[in-house]
């Protein structure tokens, strides 16, 4: 396992639409592992394979509960509801912040390893993770549906 560089700021590569992954062999695993270690190593909850400069559409997640890390290959949403509105950071952003409108739940289809499809859902914090690691698969920063609340003078 290795820990890889996270591409920030302005690089062109997190404005790229990742490729679908039709190959699920070892070197997909070991790109797996090499991003959960850079999510950990960066103390983040989520990390796209764009972030790490690979086009490839793989997410990892770690909410640091009882499930553990989790990979997911070639996900999409397929359904989603409510609506909550959140401060969210991002990894390749590093020291900013802003509120962003997510569903308050979704439910993504995507392969595991095995090339198998399975489905997930998440709400809440997952719920936002999982939509904002899938927008850097296609090229979207959170940055782009930034909410700016005005505060009322009194």
């Amino acid at each position: 396992m290795a820990i890889r560089t996270i591409r920030t700021d302005n690089d062109p590569i997190l404005r790229k639409l990742s490729k679908t992954v039709t190959v699920f062999d070892d070197k997909l695993e070991v790109l797996i592992e090499d991003m959960i270690e850079t999510m950990h190593h960066a103390d983040g909850i989520g990390l796209a394979a764009p972030q790490i400069g690979i086009l490839k559409r793989v997410i990892v997640i770690d909410l640091y509960d009882e499930d553990g890390p989790m990979a997911l290959i070639n996900p999409r949403i397929i359904d989603q509801n409510g609506l909550q509105m959140e401060e969210e950071g991002c990894l390749s952003l590093p020291g900013r912040h802003g509120v962003v409108k997510r569903p308050l739940s979704v439910t993504v289809q995507f392969e595991e390893t095995d090339g198998q499809t399975y489905e997930i859902v998440g709400e809440e914090l997952l719920a936002r993770v999982l939509c904002h690691e899938i927008d850097h698969l296609d090229g979207i920063l959170y940055i782009d549906k930034e909410v700016i609340l005005e505060e009322k003078a009194e």
